[in-house]
């Protein structure tokens, strides 16, 4: 497995479910999710908000939500974050679109319908918002400072999806490219320690913002708010340590450390023997679901 691309949401249907087929008589459906959310910042104050996200959705799940799910449906969906581009026709400017394709659809509510919430359950009624992604920073740390001195840091994160295609049976490749926002004490040890091309994890929650721009026209940008960030391919004592430890006691000679060399290294090949991926600085829409 190349990379990790993965997000996880319970929200609310705020609309209707419309369901279509394409030419190839598949069904496919866009869900409408609202995820409530509530945190505090890092000065403690509470900020509470909603976020909202388009889920696609293919095939007999597709289905089932246009049979079942109604507006103001409770659901928990999982999937991937794929973004869709393409050229204004008015203005001929490049376009995207981030949402997320469902691989994982339950609907929530109880057979007698929603319950009204205990007023003592503040605590238990936040709600699922959660991203995960591994791959390559495709750009150096970007670091800035807000109007009242917080450190703010921006990343990019390619991951890689590859599947066969269902007609033709070949292999097949896509990148994706993700923003990943870091604030406070997290981004200083993220400038501090990563570069371009180097392997991350980041998890966070999901976040679309949305802005006019100075011709009046609405952009939005899909970011992930990272809460934690894992450096990656690094040597660790501690669990070499424990390697050696667990050899010793099967009666195992202890496994040898390889050094790497920079300058032997195959140009192309990672450490392990694997070739590292090949990202593409074009994003391309996939139309047809795998």
């Amino acid at each position: 497995m190349f990379s990790l691309n993965r997000v996880e949401i319970i929200g609310y249907q705020t609309q209707p479910v419309s369901v279509r087929k394409t030419p190839g008589g598949i069904s496919v459906t866009d869900l409408n999710v609202v995820v409530p959310y509530a945190f505090e910042s890092s000065k403690g104050e509470k900020i509470q908000g909603k976020s909202f996200h388009t889920v696609t959705v293919w095939g007999s799940m597709a289905d089932i939500a246009g049979q079942y799910v109604r507006a103001g449906s409770q659901l928990y969906l999982s999937g991937r974050l794929q973004t869709d581009s393409w050229d204004d026709e008015k203005t001929k400017e490049k376009r995207s679109k981030t949402k997320i394709v469902a691989m994982d659809l339950i609907m929530l509510d109880p057979k007698d319908g929603q319950s009204e919430a205990p007023a003592t359950a503040d605590a238990l009624l936040s709600y699922l918002n959660r991203a995960e992604v591994i791959g390559n920073v495709t750009r150096e740390p970007e670091m800035r400072t807000t109007t009242n001195g917080q450190n703010v840091l921006t990343i990019g994160i390619a991951t890689n999806e590859r599947w066969k295609d269902k007609a033709t049976g070949e292999m097949k490749e896509r990148a994706e490219f993700h923003n990943v926002v870091i604030w406070g004490e997290l981004a200083k040890a993220v400038q501090s320690s990563v570069k371009k091309g180097q392997r991350l994890f980041a998890s966070g929650r999901v976040q679309t913002r949305t802005w006019e721009t100075k011709e009046g026209q609405k952009r939005a940008t899909t970011e992930i708010i990272a809460d934690a960030v894992t450096l990656l391919g690094m040597r660790s004592a501690d669990a070499m340590n424990a390697v050696s430890n667990d050899a010793a006691r099967a009666g195992m000679p202890a496994p040898v450390r390889s050094e790497r060399n920079e300058q032997t290294e195959p140009v192309g090949v990672a450490a392990n023997g694997v070739p590292d991926i090949k990202y593409e600085s074009e994003i391309k829409a996939e139309d047809l679901p795998f």
